[in-house]
C-alpha cells in the first residue's frame, strides 16, 4: 500500500507526490498516474486552471506491486479527502476547487451512477435479487418484497457509511453468499414454508447484510464532506435503479420464454429448477471460499 499525496497550493495549482516507498525503489517504476486532460503536469506540479482539480484520477497498476493506493488531496481552503484505489476500482472522481465549492447536481449524477454500477457489477448481490425472483415469481406479493429489501439495505448503508455501524468485511461477505444459499433452499421446496408466505419477512432481514456490503464499496469510493448526505442518497437511488433493471430484465425473460413451445408447461418448471440450483450452487461455493478465507 502506498500513498498518492496532491496538495492544492493556489487556485487550480497542485504539487503531488508519492509516500515513501516500502519497496526499495521509485513508486513510478509500478504505478502511473492518469490525470483529467485539461491538466497539465511538470514533475511534481499540476496545473488544472480555472476547473480545478475536477474529473477522473486513476492509477495503472495498482493491485500488481501494490494491493493499494490511498489518494489524499488537501484543498487551498483546508478540507481534505480520501479515497483507497484498489484493483476493482482503480480510478475516483473528483470536483474540482475545495470541498464547498462542490457542484451538487455534479455529485448527484456521480453518486447514481457509481450506485447503478456497482449494483450490475456485483454478482453476489445480483444473484440475491435473481433467487428473490425465484422464490416469490411476478406476482403482486414482488412489490412488498422488493420494498422490505429497498428499506433494509437503505438503513444499514446509511448506518455503515456515516460510521454508526461498523462491521469487519470478510463476515458481511460471506452472510451475503449464506443468504443466496437459504433463499434458493427455500425455493426450491415444494410445501409451503414460512419463507414463502412471507417473502418480504427474509428479503428484509437479509437486506440488512446486503446493505453493509454496498456500503463497503462506497467506503472505498468515499463521501464528499460538502455533500456527504447527496451522495449517500443519490448511491442509493442508483443500487434501486439497478436493481430495478434486472427484475425488469427478468420479467422480459419469462415473458418471452413463455411464448416458447419447448419451454411452456413442465419444462418451465424444470428451467426454474435449473436455475434455483445453479444460483444456489455458486453461491455455496462463495460462501465456502469466504468461510476458508477467514479461517486461514
Amino acid at each position: 500500500m502506498v500513498d498518492l499525496r496532491i496538495r492544492e497550493v493556489a487556485a487550480g495549482d497542485f504539487v503531488w507526490s508519492w509516500g515513501i516507498p516500502a519497496k526499495g525503489r521509485p513508486v513510478s517504476d509500478d504505478l502511473a498516474v492518469s490525470w483529467p486532460s485539461h491538466c497539465e503536469v511538470r514533475g511534481q506540479a499540476l496545473r488544472c486552471g480555472a476547473r480545478g482539480l475536477a474529473g477522473t484520477v486513476s492509477v495503472d497498476g495498482v493491485g500488481r506491486a501494490y494491493s493499494a493506493v490511498i489518494l489524499r488531496v488537501t484543498w487551498i481552503g483546508g478540507q481534505a479527502q480520501t479515497v483507497t484505489l484498489t484493483h476493482a476500482m482503480p480510478g475516483t472522481r473528483l470536483f474540482g476547487g475545495s470541498q464547498d465549492a462542490l457542484d451538487a447536481i455534479e455529485v448527484a449524477k456521480t453518486y447514481a451512477l457509481l450506485g447503478v454500477e456497482h449494483i450490475l457489477a456485483g454478482w453476489d448481490h445480483l444473484l440475491f435479487v435473481i433467487s428473490l425472483l425465484l422464490l416469490v415469481g411476478f406476482n403482486r406479493r414482488l412489490v412488498a418484497t422488493v420494498t422490505a429489501f429497498t428499506v433494509a439495505h437503505s438503513l444499514t448503508l446509511a448506518a455503515s457509511a456515516l460510521g454508526w455501524l461498523v462491521l469487519r468485511s470478510p463476515p458481511v461477505e460471506a452472510a451475503i453468499a449464506l443468504s443466496i444459499v437459504l433463499v434458493c433452499g427455500e425455493a426450491i421446496r415444494a410445501r409451503d414454508t414460512l419463507s414463502r408466505r412471507w417473502p418480504a419477512l427474509v428479503a428484509l432481514i437479509f437486506g440488512l447484510v446486503h446493505g453493509l456490503g454496498f456500503a463497503g464499496a462506497l467506503k472505498e469510493i468515499g463521501l464528499p464532506d460538502g455533500h456527504a448526505s447527496i451522495a449517500l442518497l443519490c448511491f442509493n437511488l442508483g443500487v434501486e435503479i439497478g436493481q430495478l433493471l434486472v427484475i425488469a430484465l427478468g420479467w422480459l425473460l419469462v415473458r418471452g420464454a413463455a411464448r416458447i413451445p419447448i419451454v411452456a408447461g413442465r419444462s418451465s418448471e424444470r428451467l426454474r429448477h435449473a436455475l434455483v440450483y445453479s444460483t444456489g450452487g455458486i453461491g455455496a461455493f462463495w460462501l465456502i471460499e469466504r468461510v476458508a478465507g477467514m479461517l486461514s
